[in-house]
């Protein structure tokens, strides 16, 4: 049996914490620049190359991608054959208050009544998963709230079909417009419950720029959608043109017989990510 110590999940989450922040995906900068050369506005292009040259020189600098450093979301994995030293929840808040502070990023957290800030970006936003096996995965996603604010749900009649789920998400990134600084990230749950669909909804946004959904019908309405959202002329930082969304990446579940549940979660182009195994 692994035995995995409190201080390591500690360092790993701060590590994960600053590199989230400064360091974009190497799929994500790829997906800016096809969508720089799929561009036909001239100002979209020059909108997507001012957000290629901001994240070499945040690389470089070390310094955050965005001001709006976000609500720390944090995906576990956790292999039933570990043996965690400590409590898990109170390692993964000291490496994200650590990390927030090391790496001198804002932190955003408040009470929602008071407004008064934690100091610290704690508590993060965490999903525990058990799974088989000795590994501990920790995903961290910083959720900037120019998109997060753009989300949406909606509890959808059956009959309304793939057109009506189609309509709704389209329907959302219209609403949004230039708030969530596309080209976006679209993140779809579609099924299961209220709180299911909208765990799915960011649960997409974890996978790869690009990757398409397993299942043929979902990957085909997710380049339907996809198709779409480009063709409402929103484009980059919402300066006009066809690229508006990198990705739409739908994640379903079985529903309730009298329910169709669909939920929209937001990514702006700063689609940040990173991932560790312990």
């Amino acid at each position: 049996m692994k035995i995995i110590s409190q201080e390591e999940v500690i360092e790993a989450v701060a590590r994960l914490a600053i590199e989230a922040n400064v360091d974009l995906p190497p799929e994500v900068e790829k997906a800016l620049r096809d969508a720089r050369q799929k561009e036909v506005s001239p100002t979209g292009k020059m909108a997507l190359s001012i957000l290629l040259e901001n994240a070499r020189l945040a690389r470089e600098a070390g310094l955050p991608i965005c001001q709006d450093t976000g609500v720390a979301v944090i995906f576990v994995r956790l292999g039933q054959e570990i043996c965690l030293q400590g409590d898990l929840y109170e390692a993964i808040n000291r490496g994200i208050a650590r990390g927030y502070s090391q790496g001198r990023l804002r932190p955003s957290v408040a009470d929602p009544l008071t407004r008064k800030n934690t100091g610290d970006n704690t508590p993060a936003i965490i999903h525990l998963e058990l799974a088989p096996g000795e590994d501990l995965t920790i995903s961290l996603l910083p959720k900037g709230c120019g998109s997060e604010n753009m989300s949406a749900i909606r509890m959808l009649p059956p009959s309304v079909g793939k057109a009506g789920i189609i309509d709704f998400v389209v329907e959302t990134v219209s609403r949004a417009g230039a708030n969530p600084c596309p080209p976006v990230t679209v993140g779809v749950g579609l099924g299961g419950d209220f709180e299911l669909a909208a765990l799915m909804a960011k649960r997409a946004l974890l996978r790869p720029l690009g990757s398409r959904n397993p299942r043929t019908d979902v990957a085909l309405l997710e380049e339907t959608i996809l198709e779409k959202i480009n063709a409402l002329g929103i484009g980059p930082l919402g300066l006009g043109g066809r690229q508006t969304a990198l990705s739409v990446n739908i994640e379903t579940a079985p529903c309730h017989i009298a329910s169709l549940p669909v939920a929209v979660n937001i990514q702006c182009h700063a689609a940040r990510l990173k991932e560790v195994s312990l």
